[in-house]
């Protein structure tokens, strides 16, 4: 199967004309999502619709087209749009303040809004001209596994790309879709320095085929279906293959390749602060039965309320001090020390195991009715953290190669989990 920019552009556009048709009356008033500011209202606006549509989104496996639609008009998925397009270009901490107050509502959300928005970091890595054609539109949102497990072979004018990718999150509602590849030439794995070459290739979800299989412990209504290529391969222009180690525009975004992941922590540290929202109204009228002691009154639901806000202030302390230190060491042009870059990393695992911790405790707190899922969010909350934990960037496994850093071996290579 072959893209053409002709078919490419006549999709692309087909769909812009539909997303400006599109509106929801069930949503709340926005501002025009100009600037950081403008999003972040946004976002917190929305929070009690995305409250009250998450138990249809979970049983559906994927966003409802009224959520999808909230999310764009608020400006969420064009977060990393360029300045030079007319687009916010929010900074990291920026991005995860808006993440996290859509995460507070509903983890699902959170994470198809942070997926979803990288549509305008993926256009800095590809020359301008060839962006405006995969993104005409500042809304647009993105989709794909990063990670090259399977091949694109070198062709006349671009790659024949083949196999099939995991855990594409958003892939009901992107608009384009990326799989990353490591790169063949005449049937052999290109390596330059004797490392092997890998690209992320770019085309629209039409041009993909998905598997059903999102039936999950937790994040149901994020759709990250597996996905593959047309039989027998996917043809796709050169000029849609990027590497995040050759960003083709200027701008502290962009610059370092590890930038795809920075904002990940706004879904633990916004679920974890959702939980402990949750807590507080509960235990306000609630009783202890048989006692008959207001839980508000009892020790035990004081400590443990004292706890979790304890451990979300130090994990949210921890991932803004961290990059913070990185990003103006960026806009400098300065390399990060080994303990700078490890402090990066540490602290977005230390997020998404922080907020599993929270979220556990605070379920044992309220006891048995935790259980039921009419009665309160803690059940999806308990299922959520306990599967965005499952994510490599959330795995306490990392802790050796973020111990390789601190004793001086960062591995260099073209791993983004990295930080640079």
């Amino acid at each position: 199967m072959s893209i053409g920019k002709g078919g490419l552009n006549h999709a692309i556009l087909t769909l812009d004309e539909d997303m400006r048709e599109t509106a929801s009356p069930a949503e709340p008033a926005r501002l025009e999502p100009q600037c950081f500011e403008d999003i972040l209202a946004n976002a917190r606006s929305l929070g009690p619709f995305l409250k009250e549509r998450a138990a249809e989104c979970e049983e559906q496996r994927q966003l409802t087209p009224e959520v999808v639609d909230a999310l764009r008009q608020a400006g969420i998925f064009r977060m990393l749009m360029p300045k030079s397009w007319g687009g916010p270009e929010l900074s990291t901490l920026e991005q995860i303040e808006v993440i996290e107050e859509i995460s507070k509502a509903d983890a699902s959300s959170g994470w198809c809004a942070m997926i979803g928005c990288d549509s305008g970091l993926y256009s800095g890595f590809v020359e301008d001209e060839a962006a405006r054609r995969l993104w005409p539109c500042l809304d647009m949102t993105q989709a794909g596994w990063i990670h090259p497990v399977w091949r694109a072979e070198i062709v006349p004018g671009g790659y024949e790309v083949s196999g099939a990718w995991m855990f594409c999150s958003g892939s009901t509602h992107a608009d384009n879709i990326a799989a990353g590849c490591l790169v063949y030439r005449d049937g052999e794995p290109l390596r330059i320095d004797g490392h092997k070459q890998w690209r992320l290739v770019i085309a629209p979800a039409s041009e993909w085929v998905f598997c059903d299989n999102w039936h999950t412990t937790g994040l149901r209504a994020t759709a990250s279906r597996d996905y593959t290529t047309r039989e027998p391969s996917l043809f796709v222009p050169e000029e849609y293959c990027i590497s995040f180690m050759e960003p083709k525009r200027e701008g502290t975004l962009w610059a370092r390749p590890d930038t795809l992941l920075r904002k990940m922590a706004g879904i633990p540290l916004g679920l974890a602060r959702g939980v402990i929202d949750e807590i507080s109204d509960i235990v306000a009228g609630k009783i202890e039965r048989p006692s008959g002691v207001r839980y508000s009154d009892l020790v035990r639901v004081r400590t443990d309320l004292g706890e979790a806000q304890m451990l979300l202030g130090a994990a949210r302390s921890y991932v803004f001090s961290a990059l913070e230190t990185q990003w103006r060491k960026i806009e400098r042009n300065e390399e990060l020390t080994l303990r700078e870059r490890a402090d990066v990393w540490l602290s977005r695992l230390n997020a998404f195991q922080s907020a599993r911790a929270i979220v556990r405790t605070l379920y044992d707190t309220i006891g048995g009715s935790a259980v039921y899922s009419f009665k309160s969010g803690l059940c999806r909350a308990l299922r959520d953290s306990e599967t965005m934990c499952q994510h490599v960037v959330g795995q306490r496994r990392e802790l050796a190669t973020i111990g390789g850093l601190l004793l001086g071996d960062p591995r260099e290579d073209e791993n983004v989990l990295i930080p640079r």
